[in-house]
C-alpha cells in the first residue's frame, strides 16, 4: 500500500490525511504547478520501499531532495517531526542521549514560541533542528516571498535560541509540494527531506500501544531508510528504545542527515 502521512496543525492542534486508495493523494492543479502529497509503496519483507509509481520521482531527484539514503549499506535516518509539544519530547531526548543516536526535530513557529528549551537541548545534544514552516501551511499555494517569509522566522527564530545560522534542512508542510515549492526552498538553501518509513502514529487520541508502534516501525525497516516519528506520540516514545536497540542488533547504525551522501530514488 502506498502511504500519503500528511500532518497539518491549525491552532495548535494536530490533523492528518492518510492516502488508503493505493496512491499518493495529489492535490489541486495550481496556477503554479501541479502539486503532490508525498506518498510511498511501504517496504514490505525485506523489499526496499518505492515511489516509482507515485508520480514525482523525477522532481525529487532534479531537486536533490531525501527519499532514501544508500540502499546499500546498513544506514538508518531518524527524524521526528515537531508541530507542537505533547509531554514525550523530554523522553525522546533521554533516550537518544542514552542510546547515543542522533535525529533531526523538525520544527514550527508554534514550537518554538511555546518549547524554546527543548529547541535549546535538541540543539545541545547534538540533534539537528530543521525547518517545518512557520505556520504549517500549503507552501504549494504560496508565491516565493510567503515561502521565503515561512522559512525564515523558522531559521531565524532557532537561531536566537540556539545561536546557529544555518538551517539545511526542511521537511515540507503536510508532506505537500511542487516542483516550484522544491526549487523555491533549495533558493533559500535547504534540502528537501521526506521519508522512507512512516506509519499513522500522529493522532494522540488513538494511541494504540508500544507494541504497536514498535511491530510497525520494525515490519519496514531496511538499509538506507529515512524514518519519520511524530513526538506527539506516546506509543513511539515508549517503544523508541527498544526500536533503537533492535536496529543495532540487526546491524543498524543510525547517522546524521549530514553524513547522508548517497540518495537512492526507486
Amino acid at each position: 500500500m502506498a502511504v500519503a502521512a500528511a500532518v497539518a496543525i491549525l491552532a495548535g492542534m494536530p490533523s492528518a490525511a492518510l492516502a488508503m486508495d493505493g496512491t499518493a493523494v495529489r492535490a489541486q492543479q495550481e496556477n503554479t504547478g501541479r502539486s503532490y502529497s508525498f506518498g510511498f509503496y511501504r517496504s514490505k519483507n525485506g523489499q526496499l520501499p518505492s515511489i516509482a509509481q507515485e508520480g514525482f520521482m523525477d522532481v525529487l531527484k532534479r531537486h536533490n531532495a531525501i527519499f532514501l539514503g544508500n540502499t546499500e549499506e546498513k544506514e538508518l535516518y531518524l527524524t521526528f517531526d515537531n508541530g507542537y509539544e505533547n509531554g514525550f519530547t523530554p523522553g525522546i531526548l533521554d533516550v537518544l542521549k542514552e542510546k547515543q543516536v542522533p535525529a533531526a526535530f523538525f520544527v514550527t513557529g508554534h514550537y518554538i514560541k511555546d518549547q524554546p528549551e527543548l529547541i535549546k537541548r535538541m540543539a545541545a545534544e547534538g540533534h539537528t533542528v530543521g525547518n517545518h514552516s512557520w505556520s504549517h501551511p500549503d507552501m504549494s499555494t504560496l508565491g516565493a516571498a510567503r515561502i521565503a517569509e515561512e522559512l525564515e522566522k523558522v531559521r531565524s527564530g532557532v537561531e536566537a535560541l540556539t545561536g546557529e545560522k544555518t538551517m539545511k534542512y526542511l521537511r515540507p508542510p503536510r508532506g505537500i509540494f511542487s516542483e516550484r515549492v522544491l526549487s523555491e526552498c533549495a533558493a533559500q538553501g535547504y534540502t528537501s527531506v521526506f521519508w522512507s518509513i512512516a506509519y499513522r502514529d500522529w493522532e494522540p487520541d488513538k494511541q494504540k500501544g508500544a507494541d504497536y508502534a514498535y511491530n510497525r516501525v520494525m515490519e519496514q525497516l531496511h538499509p538506507g531508510a529515512v524514518l519519520l516519528l511524530h513526538s506527539v506520540s506516546r506509543d513511539n516514545a515508549q517503544a523508541l528504545g527498544r526500536i533503537l536497540d533492535e536496529a543495532k542488533t540487526r546491524g543498524y547504525t543510525f547517522k546524521h542527515l549530514d553524513q547522508l551522501t548517497v540518495r537512492t530514488y526507486r
